[in-house]
């Protein structure tokens, strides 16, 4: 069963970074897919940024090109999300996500894993 737990969330300002971390266990597939999403309240849930294991193509949504990065570390078999410039917009919760059906769309399905989230708030 794969497990994913996410860290790093919290308030800042407007300008200001965060970096997430989501520590991945039971998945076994050699290659996929991988990255996080978010959602705002009263959203639908969207794509920020996913990654291809092992190689490390990375995909983003457009809101947050030149923003933020998705990084991998293939020994502790971990992604992370550095986010710089952060925008009140980019206030949601964030969830990371293993076996994303789609790395270059950034659609997951109904076979996609998900962490339990955690929260960013960005204040003006």
């Amino acid at each position: 069963q794969v497990q994913l737990v996410e860290s790093g969330g919290g308030s800042v300002q407007a300008g200001g970074s965060l970096r997430l971390a989501c520590d991945v266990s039971g998945y076994t597939d050699r290659r996929g897919c991988m990255g996080w999403f978010r959602q705002a309240p009263g959203k639908e849930r969207e794509a920020v940024a996913t990654i291809y294991w092992p190689d490390g193509n990375t995909y983003y949504t457009d809101s947050v090109k030149g923003r933020f990065t998705i990084s991998q570390d293939n020994s502790k078999k971990s992604i992370y999300l550095q986010m710089n410039s952060l925008k009140t917009e980019d206030t949601a919760m964030y969830y990371c996500a293993a076996g994303v059906l789609d790395c270059f769309a950034k659609v997951a399905d109904t076979r996609t894993s998900w962490g339990q989230g955690t929260q960013v708030t960005v204040s003006s």
